[in-house]
């Protein structure tokens, strides 16, 4: 004889909650090999594979059509970010859209000029301490704003308000780095950017530090390209 399910739950609702209680996955509707393993995080390798693929929609348009209402109740008791993005607070970079991720996938810290500050670092070595998270991504993008007028306070000499000046302080080590250099000064100072906030978070102590040194956590740049949409990892 066929059991009847509770009220409000439909098969197809239980079984997804069933699926993504334990831990979160990348939605509804999903490829193969876009879910993670139950109650377990995946390898950083897994994690950035995963990312690329969410972009690899995106950028083709074939975005995931992610059910929020029951991903949303799927996730609430608890949450398991397969990867962090610091990214920028520019309104045109949403790391959930980009690589085309639900409720529960990524532990995002935005601010202007995906800048590393006390409270950027301690947000993020929250998530690593407490979901185990494999995978940090520091996501610089095409035309920056932040960056844009850290070259220009800079090249005019001028004193910008306290708070501004704050950003443009974390950001002048890459405008300087790479004053003179052949190509975009704009392109170049926001790539190397990037990669000094990636060095700067590998060797942040001591939970950032540390979960690099063995090998519990992978820690890379990547640049989005507002144009096409496409996000490319630096190596």
């Amino acid at each position: 004889m066929q059991r009847s399910l509770p009220t409000g739950w439909s098969r197809r609702r239980l079984m997804t909650a069933l699926a993504l209680a334990p831990v979160a996955t990348a939605g509804l509707r999903l490829p193969a090999d876009a879910a993670g393993p139950p109650a377990a995080q995946i390898s950083a390798e897994t994690a950035r594979k995963r990312l690329i693929a969410g972009n690899a929609r995106f950028v083709a348009g074939k975005s995931l059509r992610i059910d929020h209402g029951e991903r949303r109740e799927a996730v609430a008791p608890r949450q398991m970010p397969f990867a962090i993005i610091l990214g920028c607070s520019d309104s045109r970079a949403p790391p959930e859209v980009l690589f085309d991720q639900g409720l529960g996938d990524l532990f995002t810290v935005r601010v202007a000029g995906n800048i590393a500050d006390d409270v950027a670092l301690g947000s993020m070595e929250y998530a690593v301490e407490h979901f185990a998270t494999p995978l940090i991504v520091v996501l610089g993008h095409e035309r920056c704003g932040a960056v844009s007028a850290t070259l220009e306070t800079i090249a005019a000499g001028a004193t910008p308000p306290p708070h501004i000046a704050s950003l443009v302080d974390a950001i002048r080590p890459a405008v300087e780095a790479t004053k003179g250099m052949n190509g975009n000064a704009l392109d170049n100072a926001i790539a190397a950017h990037v990669r000094q906030t990636v060095d700067k978070l590998k060797g942040s102590g001591p939970v950032l530090a540390e979960a690099v040194a063995k090998g519990q956590l992978t820690i890379l740049g990547a640049e989005y390209h507002l144009g096409t949409g496409r996000v490319g990892f630096m190596t």
